[in-house]
């Protein structure tokens, strides 16, 4: 047998001898997984680069793994915070539900209770969605306007109530001009009466749907019978004496 092979063969058992069940460890034995103190880290660096995919790796990792650890907590607003960043707004949405639930008493909670709102608010942000999201949004914010009014984002909520109002009227608005625009004049009127009625403090959208209403009923009339015209008019002038 060659000398060179003879002291690889060498060398190779006075290794196995030296490092035991270490050696075989270092091989044949999965790595250690990493501490929830490590993906909690890994996390926070992750966000700081905008590397949000990376970051929901780490944290959803670290909730999985360590459900009982301490970094869990804080890791799950900022799992929330990194799909909401990556605009993936129903799933951040659930993430902060389930903060709000298992950590109700948290000093996080005001920014959790907003953090809801706005995902839902960003998920309704074309006026023809169905505003069930922006319904969402505004339990949200009157809730956190109600319980934590003295707050950062207590006083945030305000705002935001308002623009969900607006945006659920200009939703309104937009299904009545459709009807406008195909002659569908009684679902039109309805509708422009509804907005009128409802929006009181939206007053931006108030006169056009007044007006529109108004153009709406004159149309409507001219496709009824008189019968038909008698029996509407009374709501009608109702509505008029209301709104004059």
């Amino acid at each position: 047998m060659n000398l060179s092979v003879i002291r690889l063969i060498a060398i190779f058992l006075l290794v196995t001898q030296l490092n035991g069940c270490g050696f075989i460890d270092y091989f044949f034995l999965p790595p250690p997984e990493d501490t929830a103190q490590e993906l909690y880290e890994a996390g926070r660096d992750a966000m700081s680069e905008k590397k949000y995919s990376n970051a929901i790796e780490y944290f959803t990792k670290l909730k999985d793994r360590y459900p009982f650890s301490p970094y869990t907590t804080p890791a799950l607003i900022a799992l929330g915070d990194a799909l909401f960043l990556e605009e993936d707004y129903a799933t951040a949405s659930d993430v902060y539900m389930e903060f709000e639930s298992l950590h109700p008493r948290d000093e996080e909670i005001p920014y959790v209770l907003f953090q809801i709102g706005m995902s839902n608010f960003k998920r309704a942000e074309s006026i023809d969605m169905p505003p069930d999201n922006l319904q969402t949004a505004l339990q949200y914010f009157y809730l956190l306007e109600e319980t934590f009014p003295q707050t950062e984002y207590g006083k945030l909520a305000g705002e935001y109530i308002l623009k969900c109002r607006k945006r659920m009227a200009e939703h309104e608005l937009f299904v009545a001009d459709f009807y406008w625009r195909t002659d569908n004049y009684g679902p039109a009127w309805r509708r422009y009466m509804y907005v009128a009625d409802n929006f009181k403090d939206v007053p931006e959208v108030v006169e056009y749907s007044k007006e529109r209403a108004a153009l709406s009923y004159l149309e409507y009339q001219k496709t009824l019978t008189e019968d038909e015209r008698r029996e509407i008019e009374g709501d009608w002038r109702q509505w008029l004496k209301e709104w004059l």
